[in-house]
Protein backbone atom coordinates (compact mmCIF):
# COMPACT_ATOMS: atom_id res chain seq x y z
CA UNK A 1 0.00 0.00 0.00
CA UNK A 2 1.25 3.22 -0.80
CA UNK A 3 1.18 6.33 1.12
CA UNK A 4 -1.15 9.11 -0.36
CA UNK A 5 0.30 12.08 -2.01
CA UNK A 6 0.20 15.29 -0.03
CA UNK A 7 -2.03 18.00 -1.55
CA UNK A 8 -0.87 21.29 -2.59
CA UNK A 9 -0.91 23.92 -0.19
CA UNK A 10 -3.79 26.27 -0.56
CA UNK A 11 -4.22 30.27 -0.59
CA UNK A 12 -5.43 31.29 2.62
CA UNK A 13 -8.81 33.17 1.85
CA UNK A 14 -10.96 35.59 3.70
CA UNK A 15 -14.23 37.38 3.49
CA UNK A 16 -15.19 40.03 5.83
CA UNK A 17 -18.01 41.87 6.51
CA UNK A 18 -19.31 44.49 8.90
CA UNK A 19 -21.53 47.67 8.92
CA UNK A 20 -18.46 49.94 9.24
CA UNK A 21 -15.42 49.72 6.59
CA UNK A 22 -13.25 50.80 9.67
CA UNK A 23 -14.53 47.66 11.34
CA UNK A 24 -13.38 45.40 8.39
CA UNK A 25 -10.12 47.56 8.14
CA UNK A 26 -9.29 46.51 11.61
CA UNK A 27 -9.86 43.05 10.97
CA UNK A 28 -7.96 43.12 7.64
CA UNK A 29 -5.10 44.50 10.02
CA UNK A 30 -5.61 41.60 12.57
CA UNK A 31 -5.53 38.68 9.72
CA UNK A 32 -2.86 39.84 8.27
CA UNK A 33 -0.63 40.38 10.98
CA UNK A 34 -1.52 36.73 12.08
CA UNK A 35 -1.25 35.65 8.27
CA UNK A 36 0.90 37.38 6.49
CA UNK A 37 0.62 39.95 3.73
CA UNK A 38 -2.22 40.45 1.36
CA UNK A 39 -1.17 39.72 -2.20
CA UNK A 40 -5.02 40.11 -3.54
CA UNK A 41 -7.30 42.46 -1.83
CA UNK A 42 -11.11 42.63 -3.51
CA UNK A 43 -13.05 46.15 -3.80
CA UNK A 44 -14.94 47.10 -0.51
CA UNK A 45 -18.61 45.77 -2.07
CA UNK A 46 -22.32 45.95 -0.44
CA UNK A 47 -22.88 42.59 1.37
CA UNK A 48 -26.84 42.81 0.51
CA UNK A 49 -27.93 38.79 -1.01
CA UNK A 50 -29.64 38.57 2.27
CA UNK A 51 -31.14 39.79 5.15
CA UNK A 52 -30.30 37.08 7.77
CA UNK A 53 -27.35 39.00 9.29
CA UNK A 54 -29.70 42.71 9.78
CA UNK A 55 -30.69 41.48 13.29
CA UNK A 56 -27.13 41.48 14.17
CA UNK A 57 -25.28 43.77 12.33
CA UNK A 58 -28.08 46.18 11.08
CA UNK A 59 -28.65 47.45 7.22
CA UNK A 60 -26.27 48.69 4.56
CA UNK A 61 -23.79 45.73 5.49
CA UNK A 62 -20.13 45.77 3.42
CA UNK A 63 -18.01 42.63 2.50
CA UNK A 64 -14.12 42.50 1.44
CA UNK A 65 -12.83 39.51 -0.04
CA UNK A 66 -8.53 39.11 0.11
CA UNK A 67 -6.03 36.25 -0.23
CA UNK A 68 -2.60 35.71 1.35
CA UNK A 69 0.33 35.73 -0.19
CA UNK A 70 2.04 32.34 2.27
CA UNK A 71 0.14 29.25 1.47
CA UNK A 72 -1.16 26.97 4.12
CA UNK A 73 -1.43 23.42 4.37
CA UNK A 74 -5.33 22.96 3.49
CA UNK A 75 -5.75 21.21 7.25
CA UNK A 76 -4.73 24.50 8.88
CA UNK A 77 -8.55 25.34 7.93
CA UNK A 78 -9.65 24.34 11.68
CA UNK A 79 -7.39 26.33 13.71
CA UNK A 80 -7.73 29.56 10.71
CA UNK A 81 -11.51 29.75 11.74
CA UNK A 82 -10.93 28.83 15.33
CA UNK A 83 -8.74 31.88 15.63
CA UNK A 84 -11.52 34.33 13.40
CA UNK A 85 -13.83 33.16 16.13
CA UNK A 86 -11.45 35.51 18.42
CA UNK A 87 -10.62 37.93 16.35
CA UNK A 88 -14.83 38.47 16.39
CA UNK A 89 -15.21 37.78 20.02
CA UNK A 90 -12.56 40.60 20.20
CA UNK A 91 -13.75 43.09 18.04
CA UNK A 92 -17.19 42.80 19.61
CA UNK A 93 -19.15 45.59 21.76
CA UNK A 94 -21.21 44.59 24.55
CA UNK A 95 -21.26 41.18 23.22
CA UNK A 96 -22.27 41.66 20.06
CA UNK A 97 -20.40 40.87 16.80
CA UNK A 98 -19.55 43.85 14.78
CA UNK A 99 -17.99 41.95 12.38
CA UNK A 100 -18.26 38.66 10.59
CA UNK A 101 -14.86 36.57 9.41
CA UNK A 102 -15.23 33.93 7.24
CA UNK A 103 -12.07 31.88 6.15
CA UNK A 104 -11.51 29.72 3.26
CA UNK A 105 -9.01 28.06 0.81
CA UNK A 106 -8.64 28.57 -2.82
CA UNK A 107 -7.15 25.63 -4.64
CA UNK A 108 -7.02 25.07 -8.51
CA UNK A 109 -9.70 23.36 -8.21
CA UNK A 110 -11.83 24.41 -5.29
CA UNK A 111 -13.00 27.34 -2.70
CA UNK A 112 -13.80 25.85 0.29
CA UNK A 113 -14.93 28.06 3.53
CA UNK A 114 -14.67 26.99 6.92
CA UNK A 115 -17.97 27.21 9.03
CA UNK A 116 -19.17 26.23 12.26
CA UNK A 117 -22.40 25.24 11.21
CA UNK A 118 -22.98 21.69 9.70
CA UNK A 119 -25.43 21.35 6.72
CA UNK A 120 -26.40 18.34 4.39
CA UNK A 121 -23.11 19.25 1.99
CA UNK A 122 -20.89 19.91 4.70
CA UNK A 123 -17.96 17.86 5.74
CA UNK A 124 -17.07 17.98 9.52
CA UNK A 125 -13.45 18.20 9.75
CA UNK A 126 -13.08 18.04 13.46
CA UNK A 127 -12.95 20.82 16.65
CA UNK A 128 -16.92 21.99 15.90
CA UNK A 129 -15.62 22.91 12.07
CA UNK A 130 -17.12 21.72 8.67
CA UNK A 131 -15.48 22.11 5.31
CA UNK A 132 -18.33 24.01 2.54
CA UNK A 133 -17.66 23.43 -0.76
CA UNK A 134 -18.55 27.04 -2.26
CA UNK A 135 -16.90 26.62 -5.52
CA UNK A 136 -15.74 24.22 -8.72
CA UNK A 137 -13.29 25.27 -11.13
CA UNK A 138 -14.65 23.37 -14.47
CA UNK A 139 -13.99 24.52 -17.68
CA UNK A 140 -11.98 27.47 -17.17
CA UNK A 141 -13.70 29.58 -14.20
CA UNK A 142 -14.89 28.71 -10.96
CA UNK A 143 -19.03 27.50 -11.07
CA UNK A 144 -21.40 27.41 -8.14
CA UNK A 145 -23.57 24.72 -7.27
CA UNK A 146 -26.58 23.89 -6.04
CA UNK A 147 -25.82 25.79 -2.11
CA UNK A 148 -23.68 28.36 -3.10
CA UNK A 149 -24.60 31.72 -1.55
CA UNK A 150 -25.67 34.02 -3.68
CA UNK A 151 -23.09 36.54 -3.14
CA UNK A 152 -20.38 34.29 -4.09
CA UNK A 153 -21.95 33.12 -7.37
CA UNK A 154 -22.42 36.49 -8.37
CA UNK A 155 -20.35 37.33 -11.44
CA UNK A 156 -18.24 39.98 -9.76
CA UNK A 157 -17.57 37.51 -7.05
CA UNK A 158 -16.43 34.27 -9.83
CA UNK A 159 -14.49 37.10 -11.67
CA UNK A 160 -12.67 38.01 -8.46
CA UNK A 161 -12.07 34.15 -7.43
CA UNK A 162 -10.81 33.73 -10.91
CA UNK A 163 -7.98 36.59 -10.76
CA UNK A 164 -7.12 35.11 -7.25
CA UNK A 165 -6.96 31.49 -8.60
CA UNK A 166 -4.99 32.84 -11.42
CA UNK A 167 -2.43 34.56 -8.34
CA UNK A 168 -2.53 31.38 -7.00
CA UNK A 169 -1.59 29.03 -10.00
CA UNK A 170 1.63 31.75 -10.42
CA UNK A 171 2.66 31.20 -7.01
CA UNK A 172 2.30 27.56 -7.11
CA UNK A 173 4.26 27.55 -10.47
CA UNK A 174 7.11 29.66 -9.00
CA UNK A 175 7.46 27.58 -6.22
CA UNK A 176 8.08 24.74 -8.08
CA UNK A 177 10.57 26.19 -9.93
Amino acid sequence: MSIPKIPPRAKLVFSIFARESGIIDRAFEMLTGLYGPCDFKGPLMPFDYTTYYEREFGSDLKRRFFGCARLIDQGELVEVKHQTLKIEAELSKENKRLVNIDPGILTAERLVLASGKNYTHRIYLGKGIFADLTLVYTAGSFNPLPWTYPDYASSEAISLWNRMRDNYMSQRRNAEV
